[in-house]
């Protein structure tokens, strides 16, 4: 088991937020892997003053390239699911494929794909 991080994850533990950070505390203190999809980076990394930190941060967690599997997977999310998002649809399928948590600030649009993709029906989406 594993958990999956989406940007908002990551921004919540960028910010100090006490919930998400007890998240990750427990998951490390615990050996539990937190997976986050190489797209995610590309949406939350930023240059400035919170470099340092998005860094540590990244050291801390299993960063997991997107694979053709998962794009396809994902992929068929986005037809299935009027608006949704591709980055939102690749966390899920990339939570999927190993019967991750998902821990999110995007909890309807999470949930959402989770609804409406059977391949996605086991995942459970929480808040960051």
């Amino acid at each position: 088991m594993s958990l999956t991080f989406d940007t908002g994850a990551l921004i919540g533990l960028e910010r100090r937020r006490h919930a998400i950070r007890k998240v990750f505390v427990t998951a490390i203190e615990n050996d539990v892997p937190i997976v986050v999809p190489t797209v995610v980076i590309a949406e939350w990394w930023r240059r400035g003053a919170h470099e340092k930190e998005r860094a540590a941060i990244l050291r801390s967690v299993r960063v997991e390239a997107l694979g053709v599997h998962t794009a396809r997977l994902a992929g068929i999310a986005v037809g299935l699911v009027p608006g949704a998002g591709t980055i939102d649809a690749i966390v899920m399928a990339s939570a999927a494929l190993r019967g991750d948590t998902v821990y999110t600030s995007d909890l309807d649009d999470l949930a959402r794909l989770r609804d409406r993709v059977p391949e996605f029906a086991a995942v459970q989406v929480l808040p960051a």
